[in-house]
Formats: C-alpha cells, structure tokens, sequence
C-alpha cells in the first residue's frame, strides 16, 4: 500500500475494542515513531507519556474530558504529549551530547559551530518566552502528525485528542515539577464494531480550495 492510499484509507476511530492489546513489538515500534519525529534544529521540545495499564489510564482519566473518556479507556495505548515550559540550556547540552555519541560531528570545531548556530538562531529568533513556548509546542505537533501516519501505516486506529483539561492533567501527571505542560493526547487500538466513523466515506475539501500551485 503506498502512503498515499494510506492517508486516504486512515479515519479518526470513535470507539474501540478494548479487548484487542498491541503486541510487544506495535508498542515498541510507536514509541520509535515517536522518537525520531522531526523538529526544528533537532531540538525535540517534548517528553511523551506512553499508557497501557489500566492504572496508567486511571490516573489520566479526571484529565479527559466525559465525551473522550471511552476512547482513552479502552483503547490499547495512550500517548499524552507534553511540551517543554523553557528552553533551557541542559535541553541544548543533553541534545549535542547525543548527536556527539551518535556520530554527527567530525570534529570539536564542527560540534562547537554546530552548539552556536543552534544558539545563535534561538536568540534571533526573538520574542518573548511565551512565543518561544508556542514556537515548542507546535514542534511537538509535528510528532503527533508522525504517530497517526505511522499508526494507519501500521494497520492500527488512532484518535488525536485536544478534549482534555489541561491544568488537570499537569497535575495528575506531576507536569510543572517536571518543567512540562500537556498538549494533548492520542488514543491508539484496534476500533469496534460499534465504530461509526469506520464506515462512513472520507471527505475533504477539493484541493483547489486548500491549495494554491505557484
């Protein structure tokens, strides 16, 4: 199946059927999409909560809001992405210590030059901390683009979820110490029967109403 007949098949899942787990491997294999999302200046801004026990879930639930919560529960997992609060200078160093051990330097110079671009364009970058906090946010965003194509590219459903109470789910995940905030949280499984949305035709505005060829 190419990627294309993949957009096209993928649905948002309305129900799902709780009795259908991932295996070890599905699991393993989001996270890893996950993982290795892009993000401006390969700076990954994010930290992701991966749930699958019903105590995992338990403790997100009074975070969700009551029309969300089905789907959260019986789903097989839940991602809740969460953004950093600031961009501080042990995000900087924990990146170039990686990309270092991960051999993308070829020397200390290129990976000095490399710290002070990455530095250089924050700074210039300008505005406020609140527009450097939307700015990690909408990097986080990008993840979550990456984990639904990679869900139906798996054959799995998935619901992206903005329904949630924010400051709630901060808090029953212990958030503000952590120097993080929630965003939102998508719901991962194999759909039921009792699945409306799976039957019904996909629709989308024509591509001259969305795109614009220059």
């Amino acid at each position: 199946m190419s990627i294309v007949e993949v957009v096209k098949q993928r649905f948002t899942t309305k129900a799902y059927d709780a009795s259908r787990k991932l295996t070890t491997q599905q699991q393993q294999e989001l996270l890893d999409i996950l993982r290795y999302s892009p993000s401006s200046l390969n700076l990954q801004p994010w930290h992701f909560f991966a749930i699958t026990s019903d105590e995992g879930k338990e403790t997100i639930l009074p975070g969700i809001r009551d029309f969300n919560a089905a789907k959260v529960r019986d789903s097989a997992m839940v991602i809740v992405f969460t953004s950093k609060d600031t961009l501080d200078d042990a995000q900087f160093s924990n990146v170039q210590q990686q990309e270092a051990l991960d051999g993308r330097f070829k020397d200390e110079e290129t990976r000095n030059a490399n710290d002070k671009g990455r530095r250089n364009y924050i700074a210039a970058y300008g505005g406020t901390d609140e527009d450097l906090r939307h700015w990690m946010e909408r990097q986080t965003y990008i993840s979550m683009g990456f984990l639904l194509l990679g869900a139906a590219a798996m054959g799995l459903n998935a619901t992206p979820i903005e329904g949630i109470d924010p400051a709630l789910l901060d808090e029953r995940l212990g958030l503000k110490e952590k120097g993080l905030h929630s965003l939102a949280v998508v719901a991962i499984g194999h759909n039921s029967e009792n699945d409306f949305n799976a039957s019904l035709p996909k629709s989308r505005l024509s591509e001259e109403t969305v795109i614009t060829r220059l």
